[in-house]
């Protein structure tokens, strides 16, 4: 068990420290849970939830860093701090190679997690739930279904026969408040079967764009605006 030096209870919505403040102190949850938000840009973004018995601080201890995220109590939460001669104790007794190797890991874990995060946002910004009916043309046959939502490089269909992961074949998307038909060239990123299915994630396939034309570049861009702003 951990040593504790320390034990503060807060309520929902406290922030417990803040991304950028400097403090290297060691939590352990004792009750309720943490969660750990980061700021990307103007968006607060979830990195992860600590819950009883996990602990959290430790990158700024390890890396000697300001604090990479902000911790704020979800519901009345209790945590205790470790002790820090407890902290210092223990990892001194690491060799001078081993504690550069942590350092490195907590450094990189940290510019890891910014960009995935990054990436997350920027795809959530950029998908629409917007309904198209679409025919897809492959190996298979003629289907005939709908988007339920997309993006400028993908969408995810809506179907209980979905292809393989890797597949290719052609997608005519309809416009019909432009009367128009496009056809893209696309790939298979991934699949839910009916078996992994539920009522807010229904059966269907997730496919990103191979090939298109500038034209309908533009034309998807143009239907995409109508929601969200596409840079």
């Amino acid at each position: 068990m951990f040593q504790i030096s320390a034990e503060e209870t807060y309520e929902d919505g406290q922030v417990i420290f803040k991304e950028g403040a400097s403090g290297d102190w060691i939590y352990v949850v004792e009750s309720g849970a943490v969660e750990i938000r980061k700021q990307v840009g103007d968006k607060s973004a979830l990195v992860g939830t600590v819950r009883e018995g996990e602990v959290f601080g430790e990158m700024s201890f390890i890396a000697d860093m300001p604090r990479s995220a902000t911790a704020i109590a979800k519901g009345r939460t209790t945590v205790g701090t470790i002790d820090r001669a407890f902290l210092d104790s223990e990892f001194n007794k690491l060799t001078g190679n081993f504690r550069t190797i942590l350092k490195s890991l907590v450094t990189r874990l940290r510019t890891t997690t910014e960009k995935a995060l990054q990436v997350k946002l920027r795809r959530a910004a950029e998908r629409v739930p917007r309904v198209m009916s679409l025919t897809i043309s492959s190996p298979a046959g003629l289907v005939r279904s709908f988007s339920e939502d997309m993006s400028i490089g993908g969408m995810f269909i809506r179907t209980s026969n979905p292809l393989m992961i890797g597949d290719t074949f052609s997608l005519v998307l309809n416009l019909p408040e432009r009367d128009l038909q496009m056809e893209i060239d696309c790939e298979v990123s991934w699949v839910r079967s009916e078996d992994y299915a539920s009522e807010s994630k229904p059966a269907g396939m997730g496919v990103k764009f191979i090939e298109m034309s500038d034209e309908n570049q533009k034309l998807l861009k143009n239907e995409l605006k109508k929601t969200i702003k596409i840079s």
